[in-house]
């Protein structure tokens, strides 16, 4: 490690270390001490800390919101609400980074470069630029000093992660974060980014209801992303206009085959399904933004997830069980299995039901949370579970698109969608499809 990257480290440690670590050993106080704290006034005090800081802290805390009972209700509840928009940086840091990456006559590659950003994260911010060819662009800079930040940020929710483990042992973490730390380190490399979007525009090109921007290798490195200008307005924008059941559908189909035929026809995944990331069209199409956190999956992993929807379906305990060791989880008893039983029913039951419906047919938005409040509770009673890696992004996307079809309170058919996307299905042929498309866009298979 550099001196540089050393010392920004030891700023970040700084900065997060009383956040995180001192409101965790709060919590734990009242665990093991029976002191009584104000864990809701916490949550809040971690949310604003982590919300005025750029970089993966808040990300991973988003990762970490959906995953049941890997954080306290209280700071999974505020940290659900955190979303990527960091104020941009200004211009001085532009021209310095852009300088660094394409040279000090970068200006002289565009016919223009705004000096606003269109947009602002975690890891970097976006403007608005055109080619001399009249073709709009987005630049993607990575913010300073992002892989000190990383490493300063995943030490410190391992500390906070480890101290909620010794209060609380039904979600056994370490496969969890391991799956955080290499998906964070990846998201650095925007050369990788560049690969995946090559990627995902190849598995969707014959889906014209979703837009995936064009990477362009002359204008990007591994700190600078220069891709294809979408048009597309804010999901949430739109929403708060309140457009028609018709429209609302439209956009929620366009977002189901976005994220689900990557993953049922290619064994990939989008892990990152916040707001933020969709932009709607005025002919109800999707634009699918920001492909830093993609997973590629096993096909015998597929074929597990398609067993656990049988298994669910049929009440067929057998697939059951056979389907969780296929994802990854070991030394399973029925009780736990009945146990995790009930989080799959919560997850695949609108595959299930073979009509129009909402996702979710309550109004009760903590229906989510009491099913996961039973899952830990029978899972503490047992001795805990850890799942494994491939939980995280699975369960990320499951919970963060659910949530959205939510918000778009869209009325489809689940169950046909689902059914038409794995009528064909045998790992064969998606081994055959995803070695095809990986090597085709320069993306590493599944290890």
């Amino acid at each position: 490690m550099s001196g540089s990257s050393l010392f920004g480290e030891i700023r970040r440690l700084a900065r997060t270390s009383g956040a995180v670590g001192g409101i965790a050993a709060r919590v734990a106080g009242e665990r093991v001490f029976g002191i009584k704290t104000d864990r809701a006034a916490h949550a809040e005090d971690l949310k604003a800390i982590l919300g005025g800081l750029k970089g993966p802290l808040m990300k991973v805390a988003q990762f970490l919101s959906t995953v049941p009972d890997a954080l306290p209700a209280e700071y999974a509840e505020e940290l659900a609400q955190l979303q990527a928009n960091a104020p941009p940086m200004g211009w001085n840091f532009v021209r310095r980074r852009m300088s660094s990456e394409l040279g000090p006559d970068w200006m002289s590659k565009f016919a223009s470069f705004s000096h606003e950003a269109a947009a602002a994260a975690s890891l970097g911010q976006v403007h608005r630029a055109r080619l001399h060819d009249g073709t709009d662009v987005a630049c993607k800079l990575q913010y300073p000093d992002m892989p000190s930040t990383v490493e300063a940020d995943l030490r410190q929710m391992k500390m906070a992660m480890a101290v909620y483990h010794r209060m609380d042992n039904a979600i056994q973490q370490d496969e969890i974060y391991k799956e955080l730390r290499e998906r964070l380190r990846e998201e650095l490399d925007y050369e990788r980014e560049a690969a995946q979007m090559r990627l995902y525009g190849l598995m969707m090109r014959d889906y014209p209801s979703v837009h995936i921007p064009v990477p362009l290798p002359q204008f990007s490195t591994k700190r600078l992303l220069t891709m294809t200008w979408l048009d597309g307005r804010p999901l949430m924008q739109r929403l708060g206009e309140d457009p028609p059941q018709e429209e609302r559908n439209r956009i929620a189909e366009a977002l189901f085959r976005a994220w689900y035929v990557p993953f049922y026809r290619y064994g990939v995944i989008h892990g990152d399904p916040h707001l933020g990331n969709y932009q709607v069209r005025p002919d109800a199409s999707v634009n699918l933004l920001d492909f830093g956190a993609i997973r590629v999956f096993r096909p015998k992993f597929v074929r597990g997830v398609i067993e656990l929807f049988e298994a669910v379906r049929d009440n067929d305990d057998a697939k059951a069980r056979h389907a969780y060791e296929s994802w990854g989880f070991a030394e399973l008893s029925q009780e736990k299995m009945d146990i995790l039983n009930l989080w799959a029913r919560f997850l695949y039951g609108p595959l299930t039901d073979d009509r129009t419906r909402r996702i979710q047919e309550t109004d009760d938005v903590q229906y989510g949370r009491e099913v996961a409040e039973r899952v830990h509770a029978g899972l503490k009673r047992t001795g805990g579970v850890m799942p494994p890696r491939e939980f995280v992004l699975m369960d990320r996307s499951a919970i963060g698109l659910g949530g959205v079809f939510l918000r778009l309170k869209a009325e489809l058919n689940w169950c046909r969608l689902f059914q038409d996307l794995i009528a064909d299905f045998s790992e064969e042929a998606l081994a055959e499809r995803q070695a095809a498309v990986l090597a085709e866009a320069g993306v590493p298979a599944a290890r």
